[in-house]
């Protein structure tokens, strides 16, 4: 099992101990605990494309929260690990600590240092300006889990917006399946990374975000400038194999959503600087709701969006010349009963997935969910095709506790 990669001096320079210290003997310390398990089980179509893949797949999961608030509230500890035991694929068996940081607030500002997890975007099927976040690519492949990000966060609120600036002092790479994993990309070894920079994983990156809210609209403008989250994968003809390469980037990003009556209009835009290209990205579309159909409690929202990247098939993006329709049906039931279907069609490759994401409470305490992926590709340049063979239904059973 793999522990977090984290040194005990990172953390002793983001999370000082005397914090702790203080939070422990602090007046009218208030303390909660939750948290859930969960039980998944993977049932693949087709017969894999190698060997050593299985046929179905278990794992075991568990999200346990801990939270320690003082000084009226605006103290607070956050504690969240996680922990995957994974039936077939070491790899997809680890542990990481989600959030581990002490938050500060005060009247028009807030402080958050530590391991945390920050989410950027506004779009459905893609979030290109999302990057403060390494990917956790073995928990899933919808680039929706995250690993911790260690920084320092300084939030401050003004009439005129929020603005965010980070460091982060460690830099945290990407997960990929083993042999043993499905689906996976062949020949990866996560081991053997390459880094432009010198200072490999300790590089320091910076960001800062400005965001706020004008009438109907919804607006955000970024700056990023570290090591790309995103890696190049480069073959080793010695090894047969693939390394991961993390580059330096500057990237500026754009968010937009609008909101009128009815219907929500979406953009992310990106520009990307490094010193092996430049480029720009965008993703946009379009959510349309209609409520209580049928005079019911349930809103169906029909979503269209397409993805460019101004890289064409060079891109390491697979949403370079996309475009998905789908629709998101809410029950507003008791169960928090919920339906999203998506489909993709790539018109460079002609490849397309298709996407169903269900879940349904039952009592206080118990979630299920149903997430069916299917996916086509005859072109050997798409990344489509090392998974095309990887249909499957994934059904996941969560008790909170």
């Amino acid at each position: 099992m793999k522990i977090v990669n984290i040194t005990i001096n990172t953390l002793a320079k983001i999370l000082p101990v005397s914090l702790l210290l203080a939070a422990s003997y602090a007046h009218s310390v208030e303390f909660e605990a939750k948290g859930n398990v969960e039980l998944q089980a993977r049932v693949f179509v087709e017969d894999p494309l190698f060997p050593t893949q299985p046929d179905n797949n278990l794992s075991l999961a568990t999200v346990p929260e801990f939270y320690w608030s003082w000084n009226d509230g605006d103290d607070l500890i956050e504690f969240v690990p996680s922990a995957r035991i994974d039936q077939n694929d070491d790899e997809r068996t680890h542990n990481d600590i989600r959030e581990l940081a002490w938050i500060h607030a005060s009247d028009n500002w807030e402080t958050r240092i530590g391991i945390r997890r920050v989410f950027w975007g506004v779009t459905e099927f893609q979030h290109l300006v999302d990057i403060i976040n390494q990917t956790d690519a073995v928990d899933d492949i919808d680039d929706e889990d995250k690993l911790g990000q260690p920084m320092i966060n300084l939030s401050l609120v003004n009439d005129w917006g929020i603005v965010d600036f980070f460091v982060m002092p460690y830099f945290r790479e990407r997960t990929f399946a083993g042999i043993e994993g499905r689906p996976m990309i062949p020949n990866i070894n996560p081991d053997n990374a390459l880094y432009e920079s010198s200072d490999e994983d300790k590089h320091k990156d910076y960001a800062v975000r400005w965001s706020h809210s004008i009438d109907d609209y919804e607006v955000a403008v970024s700056l990023f400038k570290g090591t790309s989250r995103a890696p190049v994968l480069t073959f080793s003809p010695a090894t047969l194999e693939l390394s991961p390469f993390y580059f330096q980037i500057e990237q500026v990003g754009v968010e937009l959503q609008a909101n009128i009556e009815d219907l929500v209009w979406k953009l992310e835009l990106i520009n990307q600087d490094s010193a092996f290209d430049n480029f720009s990205a965008i993703q946009t579309g379009f959510e349309y709701s209609f409520y209580g159909v049928y005079d019911s409690n349930a809103d169906l929202g029909l979503i269209m969006e397409y993805s460019w990247d101004e890289r064409g098939e060079q891109a390491s993006s697979n949403f370079q010349n996309d475009i998905f329709v789908g629709a998101r049906l809410a029950m507003n039931d008791v169960d928090s009963s919920e339906l999203l279907m998506g489909f993709g069609y790539d018109l460079d490759f002609g490849s397309n997935t298709f996407v169903v994401e269900a879940s349904r409470r039952y009592g206080d305490n118990l979630k299920l969910s149903l997430d069916v992926r299917f996916f086509e590709s005859d072109d050997v340049n798409d990344f489509l095709y090392f998974v095309r063979r990887d249909d499957h239904f994934q059904l996941t059973a969560q008790y909170y506790f």
